[in-house]
C-alpha cells in the first residue's frame, strides 16, 4: 500500500486540494504550449498531407502549392476572428458543443460533441505518429519500431497531463518555443536565400527527385480539391482554445484571446513559409511506409541550411512538438466531456476532479481510445490523415451557426445603435465563417469518403446513439430516485436482522452482538455442506453448542435469542440459499425491511486475497443484484491487524483535516425495539 501510494505520487505528484483550483490556471505563457500544439505541429503535417495529394502531378504539382494554400491561411484568418466572437459571447468550457446547445438545441449540440470527441481522439493518434514520423526521418534504423515508439510516447503524454494542465504547460514551453523560433529562423533564411538567388535557390541538401506528372486536367482539378480537404487538417486544433477558456487566469477572455492571437499568427506564418520554400526548392512528399522516408519539414531544413546543428534542432523540435502535440485533445477533451456529463450525456465520473484538479477519467478514455486507433493503423500518418480534420469542421460550422443565432437574437435586445451596429458585424463575422467552414466540410467529405473518411461519417452517429443512450439511463435513473413530497417519518415496523456466515468463529459472533445490538429479531443462517459432499455435519452438535453459546447469554442479557436455521448449499454457493431465504422472509412480512448482515474478513495485502475463497464478495453482489427494493445488505468487517486512519491521509491531508471536536451523543431506547438506538451528533 505504501510502496504503491510512493510511486503514484513520484508520477503524479502530490494530491491538490480544491482551494489550489485558480493557482492551476494558465497564463498565455503556459497556454500557447498546453492548447496550442496541435495547431502548431499540423504546420508540419498539414501541408505534407497536402503534398502528398499532389505527387501523381510530379513536380508540376510544386506550382499549384500556393493555390492549396492561400485559400487555407484565409480560412484560418476567418476562424480567428469568428473565435474570437465565441470567446466572448461564451467564456465557459465547451466551445461549439456549448454554443450549440444554448442556440440550436440538443441535437445540434450532440452532433457537435460528437464530431469533436471523435476528432480529439484522431488528433492524438496523428499528432503522435507524424511526431514518430519525423523520428524516423532522422534516425532511419527506428523505422521498424514505429508502432512501439508510439505507444511509448502516448504513456508519457498520458503521465504528463494527469499531473495538472499547468505542469504539462510549463513542460513543454522550452520545446514549444524553442521549435517555433528554430523553424521561422529557417523559414526566413530560406526565404532570403530565394530572393537572393531570384527564385531558384541551391539546396544545401538536394531534396528527392520529383517524378514526371501522370495525370489529366480534370484529375488535376480534382486532385487540388483533395490536396486543399488533406491541408485543411492543418487547422485542427484552432478551436482549442474556446474548448477550454475556464482554464485561464483572470481576465480569462483578455487571456484567451492573446493565445488564439499567438497560435493563429504563428501558425500562418509557418504555413505559409513552409508552402513557399516547398515550391521554391522544388520539395514534394515522400512514402512514410518506403525506407528512406524524409518529412517535408526535413526536407526543407536540410535544403536550406544543410545537416548542422540547425537542422537537428528543428527535426528534434518537430519531433517533440508533434509527439506533444497531444497534449492539446488532452488538455480539451476531458473539459469537453466534463460539460457533456454535466448534462448526463456521459457517464457522470467524465465529470469528476481527480487527484491532480484534472478529469482525470476523461483522459485516461482519450488515451486508451487513441492507443487502439494506433494500434489498429500500425502509426502510420497517411493512413490516419483521410480520417482527421472532418469532425474540427462539422464543429466550425455547427459553432459558427449558433453564434449567428446569438447574434440575432442579442440584435433584437439592442437598446441603442451603438450596440445594434456591433452585433450586425459580429452577425456578418460569423455568417461568413458559418459558410467558410461548411464549404470546406463538403469539400473535405467529398475528397476523403472514399479514402476512409466514411468512417469517422459512420461513427459520429453512433457516439450521438451512445450519448442519447446515457442520457435516457440517467432520466430514467433520477425518475426513480426522486420523490415528489416530504420526508415520510411515520414509525415502520422494525426489520428482520438475517446474519449469513458458513461457520462459527468470532467473525460471526462479532455480527451477532452487532444484530442483537440493533433489533431483538435475529435469525442467524448456518449453510452446511459448502465444502462439498464429504464434508461431516452434525446438526444436533451445533445445535446444542448455539444453545449454550449464544442462546443462554442472550436470556441473561434478558434480550430475545436470535434463531438458528440451518440450511444445507447443495450446489456449494452460498447466495443460492441466502436469496430464497430473504425472498421467503419477504414474502412473509411484506412490511418488513429484511437486512442482511455479511461478516467478512478485511484483506489488507495483495496476498491474503490470495487465500481466501471471496464467497462474502460474491454473496454481497448477488443480494444487491437479486434481493430487491425490500432488502438492505450491510458488511461486518473484521480486522487481523488493528486498522489506523492515518493510513488512509496523505501528507496534506493529515495537515489540512480539522480535528472533530466536542461531539456529543445523546441516546433513548425506544419501547417497541428493546435494543434499538437513536443517535444525535453534534459537531462544534
Amino acid at each position: 500500500m505504501a510502496s504503491s501510494a510512493s510511486v503514484l505520487r513520484l508520477l503524479l505528484g502530490r494530491p491538490l486540494a480544491n482551494r489550489e483550483h485558480n493557482e492551476r490556471k494558465l497564463s498565455p505563457f503556459e497556454a500557447v504550449p498546453a492548447m496550442g500544439l496541435d495547431a502548431l505541429g499540423s504546420s508540419s503535417y498539414g501541408p505534407e498531407a497536402a503534398l502528398t495529394i499532389l505527387i501523381p502531378l510530379g513536380a508540376a504539382g510544386l506550382a499549384y502549392i500556393g493555390f492549396v494554400m492561400v485559400p487555407i491561411i484565409a480560412l484560418l484568418a476567418l476562424l480567428y476572428v469568428s473565435y474570437r466572437q465565441t470567446v466572448r459571447a461564451y467564456p465557459v468550457n465547451g466551445g461549439g458543443y456549448n454554443v450549440a446547445k444554448q442556440n440550436l438545441g440538443p441535437i445540434a449540440s450532440l452532433v457537435a460533441a460528437a464530431a469533436l470527441m471523435v476528432d480529439y481522439v484522431l488528433n492524438v493518434a496523428v499528432g503522435i505518429s507524424a511526431g514518430v514520423g519525423a523520428l524516423t526521418s532522422a534516425v532511419p534504423a527506428l523505422h521498424p519500431y514505429t508502432l512501439e515508439l508510439c505507444l511509448a510516447i502516448l504513456i508519457v503524454v498520458t503521465v504528463l497531463n494527469l499531473r495538472g494542465t499547468l505542469d504539462a504547460g510549463r513542460v513543454l514551453a522550452v520545446p514549444t518555443y524553442v521549435f517555433v523560433a528554430s523553424a521561422i529562423a529557417v523559414l526566413a533564411i530560406g526565404v532570403y536565400k530565394t530572393i537572393v538567388a531570384g527564385g531558384h535557390p541551391s539546396p544545401v541538401v538536394a531534396p528527392a527527385p520529383l517524378a514526371q506528372a501522370s495525370t489529366t486536367a480534370a484529375a488535376a482539378t480534382w486532385l487540388l480539391l483533395r490536396s486543399f480537404a488533406a491541408g485543411c487538417t492543418a487547422m485542427t486544433g484552432v478551436e482549442a482554445v474556446s474548448d477550454g477558456v475556464s482554464a485561464f487566469r483572470e481576465p480569462v477572455v483578455k487571456n484567451a484571446h492573446v493565445t488564439l492571437g499567438m497560435i493563429c499568427a504563428m501558425l500562418a506564418v509557418l504555413l505559409a513559409g513552409i508552402a513557399y520554400l516547398c515550391h521554391a526548392y522544388g520539395i514534394g512528399a515522400m512514402d512514410q511506409t518506403q525506407d528512406g522516408y524524409q518529412s517535408v519539414v526535413s526536407q526543407v531544413t536540410g535544403a536550406v541550411v544543410g545537416r548542422g546543428w540547425l537542422y537537428y534542432v528543428v527535426v528534434g523540435t518537430v519531433l517533440i512538438v508533434l509527439c506533444l502535440s497531444a497534449n492539446t485533445s488532452f488538455v480539451d477533451f476531458p473539459r469537453l466531456c466534463r460539460m457533456v456529463a454535466q448534462d448526463n450525456y456521459l457517464p457522470r465520473a467524465f465529470a469528476l476532479a481527480g487527484r491532480r484538479l484534472v478529469f482525470s477519467v476523461g483522459i485516461l478514455y482519450l488515451a486508451l481510445t487513441s492507443g487502439l486507433l494506433l494500434v489498429i493503423f500500425a502509426g502510420i500518418t497517411d493512413r490516419l490523415i483521410p480520417l482527421f480534420a472532418i469532425g474540427a469542421f462539422t464543429t466550425f460550422t455547427i459553432s459558427q451557426t449558433g453564434l449567428v443565432v446569438h447574434w440575432r437574437r442579442e440584435l433584437g435586445h439592442s437598446k441603442s445603435n451603438g450596440e445594434k451596429r456591433q452585433h450586425r458585424i459580429r452577425l456578418v463575422l460569423n455568417a461568413a465563417g458559418a459558410l467558410g467552414t461548411g464549404l470546406a466540410l463538403v469539400v473535405i467529405l467529398l475528397a476523403k469518403f472514399t479514402e476512409g473518411a466514411w468512417i469517422v461519417v459512420l461513427v459520429i452517429p453512433c457516439v450521438i446513439v451512445l450519448l442519447k443512450t446515457v442520457h435516457s439511463y440517467y432520466a430514467e435513473l433520477d425518475s426513480a430516485l426522486r420523490q415528489p413530497g416530504p420526508l415520510d417519518v411515520r414509525k415502520s415496523l422494525p426489520p428482520i436482522v438475517v446474519v449469513a456466515t458458513e461457520g462459527w468463529n468470532r467473525l460471526s459472533d462479532k455480527a451477532l452482538e452487532f444484530a442483537l445490538s440493533l433489533l431483538p429479531d435475529v435469525i442467524a443462517v448456518h449453510l452446511s455442506k459448502l465444502k462439498g459432499p464429504d464434508q461431516e455435519s452434525d446438526d444436533r452438535a451445533l445445535r446444542r453448542r448455539w444453545a449454550e453459546e449464544v442462546e443462554r447469554p442472550a436470556r441473561a442479557a434478558r434480550l430475545k435469542p436470535p434463531r438458528l436455521i440451518v440450511v444445507p448449499a447443495s450446489y456449494r454457493r452460498i447466495e443460492v440459499p441466502l436469496l430464497q431465504l430473504v425472498d421467503r422472509l419477504r414474502n412473509e412480512n411484506p412490511q418488513r425491511t429484511v437486512a442482511v448482515l455479511v461478516p467478512e474478513v478485511v484483506k489488507r495485502s495483495w496476498w491474503q486475497h490470495l487465500l481466501h475463497t471471496h464467497r462474502a464478495r460474491r454473496l454481497r453482489k448477488a443480494l444487491r443484484k437479486y434481493g430487491g427494493p425490500g432488502m438492505v445488505v450491510m458488511n461486518i468487517p473484521w480486522y487481523l491487524d488493528p486498522p489506523r486512519i492515518e493510513e488512509a491521509l496523505t501528507p496534506e491531508e493529515r495537515r489540512a483535516t480539522p480535528p472533530v471536536r466536542n461531539i456529543r451523543i445523546s441516546r433513548t431506547r425506544r419501547r417497541r425495539g428493546a435494543q434499538s438506538r437513536t443517535t444525535r451528533m453534534r459537531t462544534e
